[in-house]
Parts: C-alpha cells; sequence; structure tokens
C-alpha cells in the first residue's frame, strides 16, 4: 500500500506561478512512472504530466508546466507557471504501481 500527499495549492492571479508536491509513503522506483492529473468542476479527470522513463505533457500546458522528480525523497513536483483562469482544477497525484495509486488532491484556484 503507497499513500500519496499532495500539497502546494492554493489561489493565485493569473500569470502567477504555484509549485504542487506529492511526497510518496515508499519507495517507488524510477521505471514506475507517476504523473499528475486534474479535475475542473463539472468535467472528467484528465491527463497533465508524467514522469517515469520519459516525460510527456498535455498540450494545453507545454511550455507553462514542468514536472521533476526526487528519488530520494520519493516526491515529484509539478512548477506551474502562466497559470490561466482555466487551470483552476483539483490536482491529483497518480503512481502506476500495480492498479495504481491516487492521492486526495489539491486544490488550485486561479483568478483575479
Amino acid at each position: 500500500q503507497v499513500q500519496l500527499v499532495e500539497s502546494g495549492g492554493g489561489l493565485v492571479q493569473p500569470g502567477g506561478s504555484l509549485r504542487l508536491s506529492c511526497a510518496a509513503s515508499a519507495s517507488i522506483s524510477r521505471d514506475n512512472a507517476m504523473a499528475w492529473y486534474r479535475q475542473a468542476p463539472g468535467k472528467q479527470r484528465e491527463f497533465v504530466a508524467v514522469v517515469g522513463r520519459y516525460m510527456n505533457y498535455a498540450d494545453s500546458v507545454k511550455g507553462r508546466f514542468t514536472i521533476s522528480r526526487d528519488n530520494a525523497k520519493n516526491t515529484i513536483y509539478l512548477q506551474m507557471n502562466n497559470l490561466k483562469p482555466e487551470d483552476t482544477a483539483v490536482y491529483y497525484c497518480f503512481a502506476q504501481i500495480g492498479t495504481g495509486y491516487w492521492g486526495q488532491g489539491t486544490q488550485v484556484t486561479v483568478s483575479s
């Protein structure tokens, strides 16, 4: 059993930045992908970024968001720059181990 705990969400103005963190309760092999997803009100959960043997991003965040991983700390990060109102959502961390594990989510609100 792996627990994932996200942090770093909050309220930010358009054009601002936030850095999300996701700490795992156990060591996760770098061969196991970890990812960020988000879910806006009234919408389905959607992929944001993944890091494992490769990195990939949703088109909507390319050039603005950067995913990174610190294996020594069992933590992944999502640096979000030039935030837009449409980035407002609950952001979830996901670990591709077995059937997969999800964190509880952290709210990001982009508003003036």
